[in-house]
């Protein structure tokens, strides 16, 4: 895996006219993760934006070094194409393989993704970004609509991407278990 680092650096984030965070600063590096939570409206989902390019920050800055993969509220599957076509695309874009058999997919292929559950969809997700190679992995609410055991495939995914030097910025209301995972509740110190 190609070496990756993620900094923060007295970020602030406004929606509105309400600051949401601000003097947020961490740096990660390979093997490394974090998890971000707090209540709802607080600057999770935003905080996973900026970290990856696609919202300004209201000041501070992000140093990024290596490709990162994002997962958020949307998929970003074709729900009009089976699971295996939708898959097919990112593949040829990002020249990974997803871990279908791993995350109990290989029985959805010919499934077209509007008609997969939240839970399907939400593992279908996690595969494409697994498939895309990237260093980091920004993951918004990765446990949103999973079961028990599907928590458990999540979290071992994370943990082998962190073991092989990648890094995870996971925002997350529930609790993810991760060896060494460092918590940052918004509003509160890094830990």
């Amino acid at each position: 895996m190609e070496p990756a680092r993620l900094a923060a650096t007295e970020l602030a984030c406004r929606r509105g006219d309400r600051v949401l965070f601000s003097g947020l600063s961490f740096a990660l590096g390979p093997g490394e993760a974090l998890q971000v939570s707090g209540p709802n409206g607080v600057g999770k989902s935003s905080l996973i934006r900026i970290l990856a390019g696609l919202l300004r920050p209201l000041a501070g800055r992000v140093e990024r070094d290596g490709r990162l993969a994002l997962l958020d509220e949307r998929p970003a599957l074709d729900g009009d194409l089976p699971l295996a076509s939708a898959l097919a695309f990112w593949s040829r874009l990002d020249g990974g393989r997803p871990p279908l058999g791993y995350l109990g997919l290989d029985e959805l292929l010919d499934v077209p993704v509007r008609y997969l559950s939240t839970g399907q969809r939400k593992r279908a997700a996690l595969a494409r970004v697994a498939g895309q190679d990237a260093p980091m992995w920004l993951l918004d609410e990765p446990l949103n609509g999973l079961d028990r055991e599907a928590i458990g495939l999540c979290e071992a995914l994370v943990s082998e991407h962190c073991a092989a030097g990648g890094i995870a910025v996971i925002a997350s209301h529930q609790p993810f278990a991760l060896p060494a995972l460092r918590a940052l509740e918004l509003g509160a110190a890094l830990a």
